[in-house]
């Protein structure tokens, strides 16, 4: 075979490769619905209904990293299979990164801690079983949107909840809450009959809960996010690097608000979107 025979042969093989690898990572994931997280005969008829997860798997790629989301609603609203959830699962899926789409007990059928329990048995189902899936792990992350976020910081922040589970916050490879609230959620107070807008921080607060060994963390939030959000967001990045955590990133998305800057993850190019892919994928902390 001549030298010129050589290099369009190696060249029809690269572009061959090339169209192979954009098709794997534009290919539409596999889903997995409904797997229960939590199991056994103490489970409540609730429990059983809300603790499901649906996964969703990148086509042909083996050791890939995990995202646990979980869906935003006030703690009181939303599921897995709510608008938007899906559709940005299955974006970070075909970037390569899986996605466990999580939904959980919700307020007032269910009281704190119920949920941040939810969360934590979420995440170590994941842990458990990502392996069978061709995950890796190791890395798996917990993140999530709005009370989503607030809940992935609670049992991010505060190791009981996966100390129940025989996990340590190490267990987490990163956390990535997208507009969460970091005070004692409003959600909480009403259960407790206080006014919404009571401001505090106590046990039920990630605030209170800030750590110089918590997770590496991507803290994101809309630069026309909800009364106090930003705010509230800023406060617990300071009081992180005020315990010296080490590996903090905090990024206000331009154009969005406290709806869009979640939702819009599942749209080609957009900024959050980009923040967690890079996040994820970076090396090992």
């Amino acid at each position: 075979m001549s030298f010129a025979s050589l290099c369009r042969t190696w060249v029809l093989g690269l572009s061959l490769f090339t169209l192979s690898f954009a098709a794997a990572e534009n290919a539409p994931p596999q889903v997995l619905k409904d797997l229960p997280y939590k199991t056994g005969t103490a489970l409540s008829a609730y429990e059983a209904e809300r603790c499901l997860l649906d996964l969703y798997l990148p086509v042909g790629a083996q050791n890939f990293p995990t995202l646990v989301w979980l869906h935003g609603g006030g703690i009181t609203a939303g599921s897995k299979d709510g608008p938007h959830q899906p559709e940005i699962a299955r974006h970070f899926a075909q970037a390569g990164i899986a996605v466990a789409s999580i939904s959980y007990r919700l307020s007032p059928k269910a009281k704190f801690p119920a949920y941040i329990e939810d969360t934590a048995a979420a995440f170590a189902w994941v842990k458990k079983h990502i392996a069978e899936h061709g995950g890796d792990a190791d890395r798996v992350f917990l993140g999530g949107h709005s009370a989503g976020a607030y809940l992935a910081l609670m049992a991010g922040l505060d190791d009981q909840y996966l100390a129940a589970q025989g996990l340590k916050l190490a267990d987490i490879a990163g956390l990535v809450p997208v507009a969460g609230q970091t005070l004692t959620h409003y959600t909480i107070r009403l259960e407790r009959g206080l006014p919404k807008n009571r401001l505090i921080a106590d046990a039920a607060a990630p605030l209170n809960h800030a750590r110089k060994d918590a997770p590496p963390m991507l803290i994101l939030y809309a630069d026309k996010d909800m009364a106090l959000r930003a705010e509230e967001n800023e406060l617990l990045a300071a009081a992180l690097r005020q315990e010296g955590h080490p590996h903090l990133t905090v990024k206000k998305i331009k154009n969005r608000d406290h709806g869009s800057v979640a939702h819009e993850m599942a749209k080609a190019g957009d900024a959050g979107f980009q923040q967690v892919v890079k996040f994820i994928q970076a090396p090992k902390r």
